[in-house]
């Protein structure tokens, strides 16, 4: 059994920040694989079924991006997931726009969302780091993440959520540095 977690923050006019990522990466997992229909729960939008023959669990926490480990904790507790076998989708600023980087454990790097959860869980769990790349010269951070991706950055965006969801069943089976490979290689 495993949880995918997409970052994020759930007002309507945070859908295409660059904070959002998760929350895509999910909304296109579920499609893809005909997850249940999301339902409020455990502070989060919840959704449930398989991916590559395993029961995921899949949730967008509604707590905000700095609170997301609140939900986290509640939903592994409940179920019972150990944190090795939860998978987190997130922006990054240290990763060049349109790659991804995925990992197991580290620091949060200065990401809240990501500190949230190794405060609530601890830090053995997977991160999938997608690129958001850096602000413009004298852009605060907050600024550049909250601000909504540009028509280009959508396509490109739109192709590396494709690629994630296409080969998410090398994920599913935790070979991270393969499926960072594979991804960054389309």
């Amino acid at each position: 059994m495993l949880l995918f977690v997409g970052l994020g923050n759930p007002t309507p006019d945070s859908e295409n920040n660059r904070h959002n990522v998760g929350f895509k990466i999910i909304d296109s997992i579920n499609k893809k694989f005909g997850l249940s229909k999301q339902k409020p729960k455990f502070k989060g939008l919840l959704t449930t079924g398989n991916v590559a023959e395993q029961k995921v669990y899949a949730i967008k926490p509604l707590t905000f991006m700095n609170n997301s480990g609140i939900c986290i904790r509640e939903l592994i507790e409940y179920f019972k997931i150990e944190a090795e076998d939860v998978i987190v989708f997130h922006d990054d600023l240290d990763v060049e726009f349109g790659k991804i980087k995925a990992k197991f454990g580290g620091s949060s790097a200065g990401h809240n969302g990501i500190a949230s959860i190794d405060k609530f869980i601890g830090k053995d769990y997977s991160r999938v780091r997608v690129g958001i790349g850096k602000p413009k010269q004298n852009m605060e951070v907050s600024d550049y993440v909250l601000e909504n991706f540009d028509d280009d950055e959508i396509i490109g965006l739109e192709k590396i959520i494709n690629n994630i969801t296409e080969s998410i069943s090398i994920l599913v089976n935790k070979k991270l540095d393969l499926f960072s490979s594979t991804i960054n290689n389309k």
